[in-house]
């Protein structure tokens, strides 16, 4: 699911820096111990380096917060941006699994499940993520084999 806006609005928006979007971007919180894994996970699993990164505490992560209507304080959804195109919650999950290739693509039929039923169990897990696994004392620290990916 998107928020309705067309495929590249953050252009038109000159409160959000210009970036490199020629590639699929995953913005996260990067104080959230379980968000930290989960970009964890991400890199070891895009084989190929498509996805770029970017914590959600960045300038240009307060700013794509904002542009798209979500609380820069309040991480509650990481943002999947793909083709210019925005995806929060259960949808954006989807995507970013199935991204990933073989067997992860099989996430992919999670999507027969109600979307509100979808994102419902996503909203409780964000909701419960740091009682999950802690808050770090800073933010993800990229390795400097993988730092080039990191936008911001």
């Amino acid at each position: 699911m998107t928020n309705g806006q067309a495929a590249y609005s953050y252009r038109m928006d000159d409160s959000v820096p210009a970036f490199a979007d020629d590639a699929p971007v995953i913005v996260f919180d990067g104080e959230c111990i379980f968000c930290s894994g989960w970009v964890k996970f991400a890199l070891k699993h895009d084989r190929t380096g498509r996805y770029r990164f970017l914590t959600a505490q960045s300038p240009l992560g307060e700013a794509l917060y904002r542009h798209y209507g979500l609380d820069a304080r309040d991480y509650e959804t990481n943002i999947f941006i793909d083709g210019g195109r925005a995806y929060f919650k259960s949808e954006g999950s989807i995507r970013m699994i199935a991204g990933l290739g073989f067997p992860w693509s099989l996430i992919s039929l999670l999507r027969i499940l109600p979307r509100p039923l979808a994102d419902r169990l996503y909203e409780f897990i964000a909701r419960n993520r740091l009682r999950i696994a802690g808050r770090s004392a800073s933010c993800f620290v990229p390795t400097p084999e993988v730092r080039s990916r990191f936008l911001g």
